[in-house]
């Protein structure tokens, strides 16, 4: 069986002050999600279904899908504001003025009827690397329908740090080749001194660079869907009327773990991480997209049709 691919690209893009998910960083207009699409696709993947916001579609279609559906199996669906909302739920979100997105497990459960596999998760600003890919891919074409076993490729959080401002990561606690924890840091960031910082919880800590973190790179079989609308079912009770609480895939699948319902086997890369969080970035990942054109790790043109 061959897993699923599927992205989070619903993201507002706040900090980079644009659409990063459809902005062209390759030789012909490629977005750094067409990179991670290939590599999907090259890593035995069988499908890829994109969860994007709709007002996006138009742009979404024009400048990366209708391209990308011509050489791979590909859909799309919409995170939308009231999905997974009961008519009184939205009317209490009313009361919140919210502006931002539910999280990445709402985007996750928008998506959940299109998927029938096992599946793997990806960001689309981040770039991972094939390797993790290929890593998580043949994991995935391994495992069945009801295996509790999950995975995380996990990434030194030194390489997946950014020069433009602070990144959010989840530190990931390890016993031996499993993950026991995740905890969202969402301001890691470099000091005046070069050290690595993290802000959590109104106090500031001191942080190694030699973590593990987790990227959102995750594999899941369709039984993580249990635990998922569990854990949404708990976060509607406590934060819809919060402007900016989120639902984070994380934390739900750090849930599954500490429920007793399954394991999250940890595999790990030491590729350098880099993606479009800041606008400063994007001149960043066109040279980094164009060394590995210039390689041969990439063709010229990426896609056949």
């Amino acid at each position: 069986m061959k897993p699923t691919l599927l992205v989070l690209a619903a993201g507002m893009g706040s900090r980079y002050g644009g659409v990063k998910q459809i902005d062209s960083v390759g030789k012909n207009n490629e977005c750094l999600l067409d990179f991670g699409t290939f590599d999907a696709k090259k890593s035995g993947f069988g499908k890829v279904v994109y969860i994007i916001r709709k007002d996006i579609e138009k742009d979404f279609r024009e400048r990366l899908f209708d391209r990308v559906a011509r050489n791979f199996d590909a859909e799309y669906v919409f995170q939308t504001p009231d999905a997974l909302l009961t008519a009184a739920e939205q009317e209490k979100a009313k009361n919140a003025d919210r502006k931002k997105p539910w999280g990445t497990i709402h985007a996750v459960l928008c998506a959940k009827e299109k998927i029938h596999e096992p599946f793997a998760v990806i960001n689309s600003d981040d770039y991972y690397g094939r390797s993790a890919i290929e890593t998580l891919g043949k994991y995935l074409s391994s495992i069945d329908n009801d295996c509790p076993e999950h995975a995380i490729v996990g990434y030194v959080l030194g390489n997946t740090m950014s020069k433009n401002g602070s990144v959010s990561r989840g530190i990931c606690g390890v016993d031996g080749d499993y993950l026991t924890s995740i905890t969202e840091n969402t301001k890691i960031y470099y000091a005046e001194d070069g050290s690595i910082k993290s802000d959590l919880n109104g106090k500031t800590y001191d942080l190694t660079g030699k973590e593990w973190v987790s990227m959102n790179l995750f594999g899941f079989s369709p039984k993580a869907f249990e635990d998922f609308e569990s854990y949404w079912e708990n976060f509607k009770k406590t934060s819809l009327e919060s402007p900016k609480a989120e639902a984070l895939l994380p934390e739900a699948a750090s849930g599954i773990i500490k429920a007793g319902h399954g394991k999250i086997k940890l595999f790990t890369s030491t590729e350098n991480w880099f993606g479009m969080t800041y606008p400063e970035d994007k001149a960043i990942v066109k040279a980094e997209i164009a060394k590995k054109i210039e390689s041969g790790y990439y063709p010229e043109k990426l896609w056949e049709k």
